[in-house]
């Protein structure tokens, strides 16, 4: 009997059987699904993890003053505001691993342009703040160094601020008051999207650093030129920790801590941080699908447990089958061919479910999903491999059966 004839009668046998093939089925259907659901949502996560980390920029790590003691209460960290400007340029200059270290301050503040208004964060940086942060301009120019230098009033807006002042209409060149100090807008910086903690990093507005301390933040923080933050971008295949080992000596040298006593600031590795909120995510994927295919190893024992009650009952059938010449590699082809068919039907059937699922738990819940190819085809792939593996000991004792024993059997 050739493949055609076997498929044809395993079709033929399914059919008269419809519901206990829609039961023997159920288990796949569920299981599939199931991973396919799973997948999506852990790979959701995952690639919403990997956003961030693009969103913040490779290889960057943080340094912020440390904590504080006054009238016996020790502040928390940064409230010992002892950075300056020329941390950076040391940092810069003194560490081969890094490739710029971008000084900055951060306030909040109100904006007003024409009839709107809008309270932001406002930051004071350089240039070198956007090439550690990888965030390039959409419209607009940088700061140019004049500017800089001459404390000169423009301003870089995110995204979000540039359509709540301005909505549909071109912010460039336009006049925005940035506590009550006039501002021209001289860029819009690219879209960002939400930082690791959900907060919305397209609601800034970026000015020179020495205008942010002489005309916002206040004269005397200009004078001693103290900054907030150093954010710290080390080279391409630069090693991270010993990169953040030379950071710390070196900034214990500068601030003259002596030996036993506590950093006076801290570094903070996002890139480390982010990396093991990745890891995280790659190993919650995989036990949601290892959860979800135990659903398919069920499925593949109830193929299983119904291909035996088969076999029993079509027993009758089998032997006259043998006697009129089928031998038994046609029987064991036969029950196979049913078993992967079930489990095939089953997995085409478990896509639908699983790709509409994931799109509901996306649509309802707000979650982040992302269905892949390679999740379609593992889950059909291992339905098929639980066809043949379930299916293959009835069909062998099927096809173990002696033609007259089994037209003999009542």
């Amino acid at each position: 009997m050739n493949l055609t004839a076997t498929l044809r009668v395993a079709l033929n046998a399914l059919r008269v059987n419809k519901l206990r093939s829609a039961l023997t089925m159920l288990g796949i259907i569920i299981g599939v699904g199931a991973v396919i659901t799973m997948i999506a949502v852990g790979a959701g996560a995952q690639s919403r993890v990997e956003e961030q980390i693009k969103s913040l920029g490779a290889n960057l790590m943080i340094i912020i003053p440390g904590s504080t003691t006054a009238g016996g209460v020790r502040l928390g960290a940064g409230a010992n505001q002892n950075l300056t400007e020329d941390d950076a340029i040391a940092i810069a200059k003194e560490i081969s691993e890094v490739q710029v270290a971008a000084p900055s301050s951060r306030s909040t503040g109100q904006l007003v342009a024409g009839n709107s208004n809008w309270s932001t964060q406002i930051y004071g940086v350089t240039p070198d703040y956007f090439e550690a942060r990888e965030w390039p301009l959409a419209t607009g120019r940088m700061f140019e160094q004049a500017e800089l230098s001459g404390s000169a009033k423009v301003a870089l807006i995110g995204q979000s601020v540039a359509k709540q002042l301005f909505g549909d209409m071109d912010p460039l060149d336009q006049t925005i008051r940035i506590k009550k100090v006039p501002f021209t807008v001289i860029g819009v910086l690219g879209r960002k999207g939400q930082s690791m903690i959900g907060q919305d990093q397209d609601d800034v507005v970026m000015v020179p650093l020495s205008t942010a301390r002489n005309r916002l933040f206040g004269n005397v923080q200009g004078k001693l030129r103290r900054v907030g933050t150093i954010t710290v971008k080390v080279r391409e295949g630069a090693d991270m920790k010993d990169a953040e080992e030379k950071i710390r000596e070196l900034m214990r040298q500068r601030q003259r801590t002596q030996q036993g006593q506590d950093d006076a600031f801290t570094v903070r590795n996002l890139t480390e941080i982010l990396q093991a909120q990745e890891a995280s995510s790659k190993v919650m994927t995989l036990l949601l699908a290892a959860v979800a295919s135990v659903s398919l190893l069920v499925g593949g024992i109830g193929i299983m447990n119904i291909m035996l009650v088969s076999v029993t009952e079509r027993t009758r059938e089998i032997g006259l089958r043998m006697a009129v010449g089928a031998r038994s590699k046609d029987i064991l082809t036969q029950f196979i061919v049913e078993a992967i068919t079930l489990s095939l039907i089953g997995g085409f059937i478990g896509i639908v479910l699983g790709v509409a699922g994931s799109y509901l738990v996306g649509e309802f819940t707000g979650w982040a999903t992302r269905l892949s190819p390679e999740s379609i085809v593992l889950a059909v792939g291992f339905s098929a491999a639980i066809g043949i593996f379930f299916g293959f000991y009835p069909a062998h004792k099927a096809s173990q059966l002696l033609p007259i024993q089994a037209l003999r059997y009542e």
